[in-house]
């Protein structure tokens, strides 16, 4: 269990007024039951990292912490994606594709998404923040902290933490909420890399970091 000190600093990062809990690709063509890439949505389901985000998202909505989805798609003819890369080549030949306005674009089940969510949609690029308008939402929201979950721990995740603290948030990764391929790596890259430059946590510790304070003087006991 985390000691009493870690859990005070935990909750002061993740103060409902200044943090945003950000969702990265977890869309229904990424991590749905008709993914483009059935590899990842399985390691998504099956490491439980998909019904830990949708857990987070309910507790942000019932405490007051601003959610938003950081959705990739692209036009049917592929203008302003990019191609400079063997993954845009490869994503491009997929069965199933992220096309503006279609299904595999909608965040998937079991998260949900309220009214008051913001949902940031690019047409290019590995990272949700660059070059897209999550960075002055969050400057408008007064985000202090990014929570970052979703997908993949190889790709996106990374580009999304790296640019997060590089642009001045305190990023924080929940290791049980972010999945990718194969499933060893995740940990390792959690390990060998976020850890350097993010909190890392879990989604139960997140939680515990949002539930209500007791009044003062209840139950109180000498330490």
């Amino acid at each position: 269990m985390p000691s009493r000190k870690s859990h005070e600093r935990l909750t002061a990062l993740l103060d409902p007024a200044t943090t945003v809990l950000l969702t990265v690709e977890c869309q229904q063509g990424v991590v749905g039951p008709d993914s483009a890439l059935p590899e990842l949505a399985a390691a998504a389901r099956s490491s439980g990292a998909l019904a830990n985000i949708a857990r987070l998202v309910a507790a942000a909505h019932e405490s007051g912490v601003q959610v938003m989805h950081a959705v990739a798609e692209s036009r049917p003819d592929g203008r302003g994606g990019n191609r400079n890369a063997r993954l845009f080549h490869a994503a491009a030949r997929l069965p199933v594709q992220q096309h503006t306005g279609s299904t595999a674009v909608r965040v998937a089940p079991p998260i949900e998404v309220a009214d008051e969510d913001l949902v940031v949609r690019r047409l290019h690029g590995l990272s949700p923040l660059a070059g897209t308008d999550v960075d002055p939402l969050l400057r408008n929201l007064g985000c202090r902290t990014l929570l970052v979950t979703g997908v993949s721990a190889n790709i996106a995740i990374p580009n999304a933490v790296f640019d997060a603290v590089n642009l001045g948030y305190t990023a924080v990764v929940p290791a049980d909420a972010i999945a990718g391929v194969p499933a060893e790596y995740t940990p390792a890259m959690v390990r060998n890399t976020l850890a350097l430059v993010a909190t890392v946590t879990t989604t139960d510790a997140v939680l515990g970091a949002w539930k209500r304070p007791r009044i003062q003087g209840a139950a109180a006991t000498p330490a």
